[in-house]
């Protein structure tokens, strides 16, 4: 799975969720707890990615995350990992 068009996912979710980002504000390499998102919202995001996305990610994958780009590697992997759904 293209893991731009994961990160593009993940940052349609976020500013869906989260209030006050602009357009190409979104730096991967940041949290979302960087730009305002609470748990919930972070929650909310990283759901409403997967299933977008169509993937599965155990939650312990997702514990240890640091960013979003260290988020979108994980979804895109499982993407590859996975035959796609229809």
């Amino acid at each position: 799975m293209d893991r731009q068009h994961v990160l593009q996912v993940i940052v349609k979710h976020l500013r869906l969720n989260v209030d006050g980002i602009a357009d190409g504000d979104v730096d991967p390499a940041r949290s979302m707890a960087d730009y305002g998102a609470s748990s919930l919202d972070i929650i909310e995001v990283v759901s409403a990615s997967v299933r977008e996305l169509r993937v599965r990610v155990p939650m312990t994958q997702l514990a240890g995350l640091h960013n979003i780009a260290e988020l979108a590697e994980v979804l895109a992997r499982a993407g590859e990992a996975e035959p796609a759904r229809t």
